[in-house]
């Protein structure tokens, strides 16, 4: 039989738990942005070839080795994070103020507003999003670093818009939003003081999560090459060029897999510490 002081202590640990996810999540994730932004800084140019020091193995000076082009592995991880994380935040930032602007003017007017954004929304939502990235792709030239924000920013803008229409309806609905509109206190008011401090912990977790599905999808189409082209130095596209050197140079193909999965543990153990508290 369970305790009351059982009972109380659980809630407590799992927020404990939250609490410490958070932090290594986010000691982690700082350690990977100090590298983006310094790495690119200091290291050599990603694209600098040196063929005699073809494949070179790892060493105090290059810790990832060369790669079969006699490039630095480690300045073109470094260079590759920083592309990864600066576009995935703008493909986020992007779609996370047009879903939350058109989720809000949905539920706030209604009628042939809603009814237009639905319709635009279930159109996006019945296509996969990898096919609205290669939509956009094709209509631009190959390899093009716009298009690929683009489509991703279009592919995630109506996740945000589903969950702020739903949040924003009842909120709008409720007696303390209908009190301000008796005092004539505006649409600013009601979106700082009502709106805004229900949406911000929902829209949090959905872009933690969208950060890791930017950097992943953005990785798939370059590991199948229908996304940037050689020489930009890309996570997906450096693990494909490694595969056929896997058995002399595994830390070609090691380095681009190890940041993906500390990224994505470090975007989800932010997420999850959000959903717990």
């Amino acid at each position: 039989m369970t305790t009351p002081l059982l009972e109380a202590s659980a809630p407590l640990g799992s927020r404990r738990r939250g609490r410490t996810t958070r932090r290594v999540a986010g000691v982690a994730l700082a350690g990977l942005v100090a590298f983006a932004v310094v790495g690119p800084l200091v290291l050599p140019d990603p694209a600098a070839q040196d063929l005699g020091r073809f494949l070179e193995a790892p060493t105090l000076a290059e810790p990832l080795g060369r790669d079969d082009y006699g490039r630095s592995v480690l300045a073109r991880v470094a260079h590759a994070t920083r592309l990864s994380l600066v576009l995935a935040a703008l493909c986020v930032a992007t779609a996370l103020i047009l879903g939350t602007v058109a989720g809000i003017a949905s539920a706030w007017f209604g009628g042939w507003v809603d009814a237009i954004l639905r319709s635009v929304s279930e159109a996006f939502v019945a296509i996969p999003a990898l096919l609205v990235v290669l939509l956009v792709s094709a209509l631009a030239s190959g390899g093009s670093l716009w298009a690929l924000y683009l489509g991703l920013a279009l592919a995630q803008w109506v996740e945000y818009f589903r969950v702020v229409r739903a949040r924003a309806g009842l909120v709008l609905g409720s007696p303390a939003v209908e009190a301000a509109g008796l005092l004539e206190l505006g649409p600013v008011h009601v979106v700082r003081r009502h709106l805004w401090p229900d949406l911000r912990p929902l829209l949090t977790t959905i872009a933690s999560l969208g950060m890791v599905t930017s950097i992943l999808a953005m990785s798939t189409l370059g590991f199948v090459k229908v996304g940037l082209e050689p020489p930009r130095a890309e996570l997906g596209l450096m693990i494909t060029e490694s595969f056929p050197f896997y058995d002399v140079a595994p830390w070609m193909s090691l380095a681009p897999i190890a940041v993906l999965f500390l990224l994505t543990v470090c975007f989800l153990g932010l997420r999850s510490s959000e959903d717990n508290a």
